[in-house]
């Protein structure tokens, strides 16, 4: 069963956790960034992070430096630090000033997995890869440009700490380098290749049908690269191999996450986390760990078993029968989010072998999900195609 907390009324637009789980950061779609903290069965707001003048877009916690990252729609990103207040001497969250040099709005941030950098996609078409001066402490920032067509949608760090992945609304998700030579040390050669200067095209991928990249996601290995478009499918690349697209007869999934080096969870506007798995030589949707009920436990494989629920099938049954007598089911799903899944993110064990996920949504909840089901759809799914 899943755990679901009911954080706000207002849509949550990005979530991150700290380290240990004990506090959660999210965006109510506003101005501030809120802390929130476990209160009995509840989550209630601790601290509240205000500096932006519009509204925060995501959110990213550093887990072994504590740091806090927002980004905004007024172009600007701030780095959040615990200090102790210099007159009450009260632990505070500090920020301090990011120079992004973009005209657009910051759409996506994300830590590098040394904490030594951080990325901010933008809507000036070209993402920030920001590093910190000590000398004026603050952040400074150098622009990945070419060739982005359009508004940078999401972003992903490759475990190497260099490569960086972009999904944008110019319908390509793109393998860059983010090298910095006064910061990093020489890469070893990867399947994303081997001379990798600043600004260097590793890898460029078409959505299946022309769709906005909303999400991006290296596998574990950093291997393979998944991203999710609007025309409803999720794509998987092999740099030098197959790129298998997936078409979905339902709404189109907006944020994905790999929980093991062959197993994807994707969400979005069908409003449960959907299960993909495969390898090289081919890809599948397995099913939901969302059963259907509103209760949210695991569902039968496949599209078949998840097509009867979710957002896709009330506007479906209303668009072929017209608004039903009993309006309390027209409009409650029944699935545990009841609006957009914005966000799925790892949550319990460890790169590769994620035990856990997190989501939140439109609907203002969160919710935690226990991915064991999922070797129970796959094995089921590899037990149907041997038949």
């Amino acid at each position: 069963m899943p755990q679901v907390y009911s954080i706000s009324q207002n849509p949550i637009t990005a979530h991150a956790f700290n380290a240990d789980r004990s506090q959660v950061a999210v965006s109510l779609n506003s101005n501030d960034a809120q802390i929130l903290g476990p209160s009995g069965s509840e989550w209630t707001t601790i601290e509240t992070l205000a500096e932006h003048d519009k509204v925060i877009t995501s959110i990213d916690w550093a887990p072994n430096s504590n740091q806090i990252v927002t980004a905004s729609q007024d172009r600007n990103a701030y780095v959040w630090q615990q200090t102790p207040d210099p007159e009450t001497g009260k632990i505070i969250w500090k920020p301090t000033l990011v120079l992004l040099r973009i005209n657009r709005a910051a759409t996506h941030v994300r830590w590098s997995p040394k904490e030594d950098k951080f990325a901010v996609a933008s809507g000036a078409r070209a993402i920030a890869i920001c590093s910190f001066d000590p000398e004026n402490n603050w952040w400074v920032s150098k622009l990945l440009k070419k060739p982005i067509r359009s508004t940078v949608l999401s972003i992903e760090w490759h475990p190497n700490n260099v490569l960086l992945a972009a999904g944008s609304a110019d319908m390509k998700a793109r393998v860059f380098s983010a090298y910095i030579k006064e910061i990093d040390e020489r890469p070893a050669a990867t399947v994303w290749g081997s001379k990798l200067p600043f600004n260097t095209i590793c890898g460029e991928y078409a959505s299946a049908a022309g769709g906005w990249v909303h999400g991006v996601a290296f596998s574990p290995s950093g291997d393979v690269l998944a991203f999710a478009s609007h025309d409803s499918s999720i794509s998987i690349a092999y740099p030098g191999g197959p790129v298998h697209h997936i078409r979905m007869p339902t709404l189109p999934l907006v944020t994905l996450t790999w929980t093991t080096e062959d197993t994807i969870i994707a969400a979005g506007h069908d409003c449960q986390p959907i299960v993909f798995s495969g390898s090289d030589a081919g890809w599948q949707e397995v099913g939901t760990l969302d059963d259907g009920s509103g209760s949210g436990a695991k569902a039968g494989p496949g599209p078949v078993g998840r097509l009867k629920t979710g957002a896709f099938a009330t506007f479906q049954n209303a668009d072929s029968r017209g608004q039903g007598s009993n309006v309390s089911n027209d409009t409650k799903l029944t699935t545990v989010h009841q609006n957009t899944i914005t966000s799925v993110r790892p949550y319990g064990g460890a790169a590769g072998q994620v035990t856990q996920v997190s989501t939140t949504g439109v609907d203002g909840k969160l919710v935690i999900w226990d991915t064991a089901s999922v070797s129970a759809l796959t094995g089921r799914m590899g037990a149907m195609s041997m038949s």
